[in-house]
């Protein structure tokens, strides 16, 4: 199934089902396209009017790497399912079977790297959404600060995916640079959304 392109009823009805797939990886990678496309929507409002013709170059730049970055993310939930699909058959294979550890370390290595990709995805678009925040279009900052709530959201997910799998590796150095790699970015962009949010409040 190809989730990106079922109907939103249809998605988070799988979401709400007893499937592995769509799951919080799949979610995530959502939310994230979600909230970056609302910093492209800021963009949109904001190029033609001559109030910003300075920035409107540096605006449309901004456009097309949001545009870059949705796309990105909607491949996300396909391949997070894709990833998943031979992670989940590999835990029924029997203990006693000589090749069920090899197996599931490429499996958690595979299934851990597709919600790593979402959450780097969700980095990038925050810093997008801090300059469409700063330079769009004053009438749409409110859906700036959305859409960084959400991209906020978003990475916490795909952070949390990461490390459902990292504690089932028994490559323990992987699985704590991995980790370590998580660690940081959520410190960083976690302050840095909060941030971004909070000006725009106090703007409004």
């Amino acid at each position: 199934m190809d989730f990106k392109e079922i109907s939103l009823a249809d998605f988070t009805g799988a979401l709400a089902s007893k499937t592995s797939v769509p799951g919080g990886g799949g979610a995530s990678a959502l939310v994230a396209s979600i909230g970056i496309a609302l910093g492209d929507m800021v963009g949109e409002f904001t190029v033609g009017k001559k109030k910003y013709i300075d920035v409107e170059p540096e605006i449309i730049k901004l456009m097309e790497k949001a545009q870059s970055l949705r796309e990105e993310l909607l491949e996300c939930i396909n391949a997070d399912a894709v990833a998943f699909e031979p992670l989940s058959k590999a835990y029924a294979i029997p203990k006693d079977d000589p090749s069920r550890q090899q197996i599931m370390e490429k499996c958690l290595k595979d299934a851990a790297g597709v919600p790593f990709r979402i959450l780097q995805l969700g980095c990038e678009a925050i810093d997008l959404q801090r300059d469409f925040a700063d330079k769009g279009s004053v009438i749409m900052i409110s859906d700036a600060a959305t859409g960084v709530a959400l991209l906020e959201g978003a990475i916490k997910g795909a952070a949390i995916n990461v490390k459902i799998n990292t504690k089932s590796m028994t490559d323990t150095e992987y699985a704590n640079e991995l980790n370590a790699k998580v660690d940081v970015l959520l410190k960083e962009y976690i302050e840095k959304a909060r941030a971004i949010y909070t000006e725009v409040a106090n703007r409004i």
